[in-house]
């Protein structure tokens, strides 16, 4: 039976929090004060027992415990609101596919498999939401999201979620054509005489940056852009001279018709995992199984 001192407002203070990761941006988004929220958190860790995140000037992150309640209060909550919208709600209403999509994917594997699901069910809708693997994988848990694709098998966040691979995809350091440094093996040193576009902080894209920054005693430039906009990154490298270290498939096209070129310093060789995320405690779907499918069958065709 559940403890009659833990409400409902509790859990979903608990809930956006672990998604926002900032008291600030948690209590905006519930429509409450700071304190109320604080005041909230604070009682349901009081009964039970044990602090559920760990703070800093940086936000707030889940903890042990924390994470060991994401999993099991998201997908209940989640039910319970499916229950009360299906009241009076037509049965034969359109399916969805909530989906997050890391930044790996957005340019190729997510839209084909979309293309291709539609090419099959004309009552199956997608969302898709994008992110940092750490949102996308606390929505997940939370029962917010169906599934997160993407390189993201580094990330803290993916605890025992369940993880299916797809195939390896690499970080690459692309400039335009008619770069300074393109059509030539660039010594590292000289990298830094230009702007980057890089991940943000606290990605798993970026941690790989920075160690290989570390391993080959690189800083990092005053001049850069930090972001997951593939737009913006794309626009900015097209126009000037920055190097765009991202995913290959970001790039791909403009590889292809030579608007891009890669720069042959060795960032990484087979690259990072692919692949989709589950959490194995909701309830299975067959659109969500239709839609992992969809993108089996487009990975391998890679």
């Amino acid at each position: 039976m559940l403890n009659p001192r833990i409400k409902l407002r509790h859990l979903q203070a608990f809930l956006e929090l672990a998604k926002r990761r900032s008291f600030v941006r948690a209590a905006e988004s519930l429509a409450i004060t700071q304190p109320a929220l604080s005041k909230a958190i604070r009682e349901l860790e009081d009964n039970l027992g044990t602090t559920l995140f760990d703070r800093s000037p940086q936000g707030a992150s889940l903890n042990q415990a924390g994470l060991t309640l994401l999993r099991h209060a998201g997908p209940a909550l989640r039910t319970l609101d499916a229950g009360l919208t299906a009241i009076g709600e037509d049965s034969g209403r359109e399916r969805w596919v909530r989906v997050g999509a890391l930044s790996t994917v957005e340019s190729r594997l997510v839209p084909l498999a979309i293309e291709r699901l539609h090419a099959r069910f004309d009552d199956i809708g997608v969302r898709v939401d994008s992110g940092p693997s750490a949102y996308l994988l606390s929505r997940l848990r939370g029962g917010e999201l169906d599934l997160v694709v993407g390189r993201m098998t580094a990330a803290r966040e993916i605890g025992d979620l369940a993880f299916e691979h797809l195939y390896y995809e690499p970080l690459v350091v692309a400039v335009r054509r008619g770069h300074p440094l393109a059509g030539s093996t660039p010594a590292l040193a000289r990298l830094v005489d230009y702007p980057w576009i890089l991940p943000p902080p606290q990605t798993t894209l970026r941690q790989q940056v920075d160690s290989f920054c570390v391993q080959h005693g690189l800083r990092v430039p005053v001049r850069m852009v930090e972001t997951l906009s593939l737009a913006i990154s794309r626009r900015y490298v097209l126009d000037g001279e920055a190097l765009w270290i991202a995913p290959r498939e970001a790039v791909d096209e403009d590889l292809a018709a030579g608007r891009l070129v890669l720069l042959d310093v060795g960032l990484e060789r087979q690259g990072g995992s692919v692949g989709v995320c589950l959490n194995a405690s909701m309830q299975p779907k067959l659109a969500v199984e239709a839609f992992c499918e969809a993108l089996r069958e487009v990975a391998t065709e890679r």
